[in-house]
C-alpha cells in the first residue's frame, strides 16, 4: 500500500494557495444550493397568491427540490468515478443555474415545480463533490480544517436563508428568490473553470449499479416525502406518511442487502464503510442534526404563532446561532487536526444541549435577548460538532473509499435532518392536544382560538417539545463517546 499524501504533523500544515482557491470555488457554488433548501419557505404565501391555487399544491415547490437533492446525492459518487470531480462540479453547477434562471421565469405552478426538481438534481450533488474534491486535495493532516470549511453553507443555510427570503418577498417580488442564484453561480462557474484542476483520476470502466440506483434514490425520496408528511396532522397525510415511510424503508433496506452483497460495484460500496470511526461519527451526526434541524424549526414557529412576530422578525432569532458557530468553526478544525476529534464533538454536543434546555423554560413574555443569547450559545457547539465529526468519519479509510464515505455521509444528514424536523412536527401536535383539549394539533388553528390562556398552554406544548430535542442529544452523546482515539499516523493509501 503506497500512501496518497506524505503529510507533515497537522500542527505544522497550513491551508497551502492552491487548497485556499479550491475552497472559494466549493463555497461559491454550494452555498446557494444549500440556501435554496430553505429560502423559499417565507415565500409559500406570496406563491399561492400569485399563482391562485392552493397551499398544499405550492407545498410542492419546497418538497420537489428537497425529493430532487435527495434522488440525486446516491449517484454522486458513480458519476464521480466516471466523468471526474471537475467535470460533475461544473455539469452540477450548470443545471442548478440553469435550473434557477428558469424557475424566476416560472409561468405557473407546474412549470416552477418542474424547475425546481431541476434546481435539486443539480444541487444534490454540488455539496458531496465538492467535499470530496477538498477532501482528496487536504489528506488526512488538514481534515478539520477541511471540514470547518466544508461545513459553512449547511451552517448558513437555516439561518440565512429565511432571512434573505424574507427581505426578498418584502421588497422585491418572489422570483428574485430564484435571480439572486444566477450571478453567484456564474461567478462560480467562472472560478472553477480558472481553479480547478482537469480529471486526471475518472474511470471510464465505471458502470452504474442500476438496480442499486432503482433501489436507494426512490428508497430516500419515499422517506424525505413521508417525514415531511409526518406533521401535517389529518388523517389523509398520515395515511401518506405511514406507506412512504414504510415503502422508503424496505427499499432502503433492499439496497444494503444488495450492497454488502454487491461490494465494490455496488452504488455505494458500504463494505468500505464499516470501520468503527464512520459508523460512531455519522451515527452522532445523524442524531445532531434530528435535534438540531428539530430546533431550528421550533424556535421561529414559536417567534410566529404565540407571539405574533412575523417571518422576518422570527427569522433573526436564528442569526445569533450563525454568529456563534462561526466563532467556534474558526478555530476548532486546527484544534481537531492536532488533538483529534472526540472530545471537540462532545463539548459541542453539551453546549447545545445546554442551550435546548433554557429552551425549556421559555414563557410567552421571554425577551428576545434571551432567546437570542441562546441561540448564540447553540451557535457555538455547533460550530464546535460540524468539524469535528466530518473529520472522524474519514478516519482510517482509504482513498478510494472517500467518494462512498461522502455520498453515505450527506444521505444521512439528509434523512437525520428530515427525521428530526418530523419528529418535533408530530410531539409538537401531540403536546398541543394535551395541553388543548379539542385542539386538532393544527399551530394556527389553536392560537386562533384567542383566549386569554392561549399562548401560555401553547408555549407549555413548545417547552415539552424542547426537552424532546434536549432527549434526542443525549442519545447522539452514546455513539460519540464509542468514536476510537485518533491513530498517531492516519493516511489515505490509494
Amino acid at each position: 500500500m503506497t500512501s496518497a499524501t506524505t503529510a507533515p504533523p497537522a500542527d505544522k500544515e497550513g491551508i497551502d494557495p492552491h487548497l485556499r482557491k479550491l475552497a472559494v470555488v466549493v463555497l461559491l457554488g454550494a452555498i446557494m444550493t444549500v440556501l435554496d433548501s430553505t429560502i423559499v419557505n417565507v415565500a409559500v404565501t406570496a406563491l399561492g397568491r400569485d399563482f391562485g391555487t392552493s397551499l398544499s399544491t405550492i407545498q410542492w415547490v419546497v418538497t420537489g427540490y428537497t425529493l430532487a437533492l435527495s434522488m440525486a446525492i446516491p449517484l454522486t459518487g458513480w458519476a464521480v468515478q466516471r466523468f471526474g470531480t471537475r467535470t460533475m462540479w461544473l455539469v452540477s453547477l450548470g443545471l442548478f443555474v440553469g435550473g434557477s434562471l428558469l424557475c424566476g421565469l416560472a409561468w405557473s405552478i407546474p412549470s416552477l415545480i418542474a424547475f425546481r426538481v431541476l434546481q435539486g438534481l443539480g444541487g444534490g450533488m454540488l455539496m458531496p463533490v465538492g467535499q470530496m474534491m477538498l477532501i482528496r486535495e487536504a489528506g488526512p493532516g488538514r481534515m478539520g480544517r477541511v471540514m470547518s470549511i466544508v461545513s459553512v453553507p449547511a451552517m448558513l443555510a437555516p439561518v440565512l436563508g429565511p432571512l434573505l427570503g424574507g427581505v426578498i418577498v418584502d421588497n422585491l417580488s418572489w422570483r428574485w428568490m430564484f435571480f439572486v442564484n444566477v450571478p453567484f453561480c456564474a461567478i462560480a462557474l467562472f472560478a472553477a473553470l480558472r481553479m480547478l484542476p482537469r480529471d486526471t483520476d475518472r474511470r471510464a470502466d465505471a458502470r452504474l449499479d442500476v438496480l442499486g440506483m432503482l433501489l436507494l434514490s426512490p428508497g430516500l425520496a419515499a422517506l424525505v416525502y413521508g417525514l415531511s408528511e409526518a406533521g401535517n396532522g389529518t388523517s389523509l397525510t398520515g395515511a401518506r406518511f405511514l406507506t412512504s415511510v414504510i415503502a422508503g424503508g424496505v427499499l432502503v433496506a433492499a439496497f444494503v442487502t444488495h450492497a454488502l452483497h454487491r461490494g465494490q460495484g455496488a452504488l455505494i460500496d458500504l463494505r468500505r464503510l464499516g470501520t468503527r470511526a464512520f459508523t460512531t461519527a455519522t451515527g452522532g451526526l445523524f442524531l445532531y442534526c434530528g435535534s438540531m434541524f428539530g430546533l431550528m424549526i421550533l424556535i421561529p414557529l414559536f417567534a410566529g404563532i404565540v407571539r405574533g412576530e412575523s417571518a422576518l422578525d422570527a427569522g433573526w432569532l436564528l442569526a445569533p446561532m450563525g454568529v456563534g458557530a462561526m466563532i467556534t468553526m474558526s478555530v476548532s478544525g486546527r484544534l481537531v487536526d492536532r488533538f483529534g476529534g472526540r472530545w471537540f464533538a462532545v463539548g459541542g454536543v453539551l453546549c447545545v444541549l445546554a442551550g435546548a434546555l433554557a429552551l425549556t423554560t421559555l414563557t410567552p413574555e421571554t425577551g428576545r435577548g434571551m432567546i437570542m443569547g441562546t441561540m448564540f450559545v447553540v451557535g457555538l457547539g455547533h460550530g464546535m460538532i460540524a468539524p469535528s465529526l466530518m473529520s472522524i468519519a474519514y478516519q482510517g479509510l482509504p482513498r478510494e473509499a472517500v467518494p462512498a464515505a461522502t455520498t453515505g455521509a450527506n444521505i444521512l444528514i439528509r434523512v437525520g435532518s428530515s427525521f428530526g424536523t418530523a419528529a418535533m412536527a408530530v410531539v409538537l401536535q401531540i403536546a398541543i392536544r394535551g395541553e388543548i383539549p379539542g385542539a386538532s394539533g393544527n399551530l394556527s388553528e389553536a392560537a386562533a382560538q384567542h383566549t386569554e390562556e392561549t399562548p401560555t398552554l401553547l408555549t407549555n406544548a413548545f417547552t415539552e417539545t424542547f426537552w424532546w430535542a434536549a432527549a434526542i442529544l443525549l442519545l447522539a452523546l452514546l455513539p460519540i463517546f464509542a468514536i476510537p482515539r485518533k491513530p498517531k499516523e492516519v493516511s489515505l493509501t490509494k
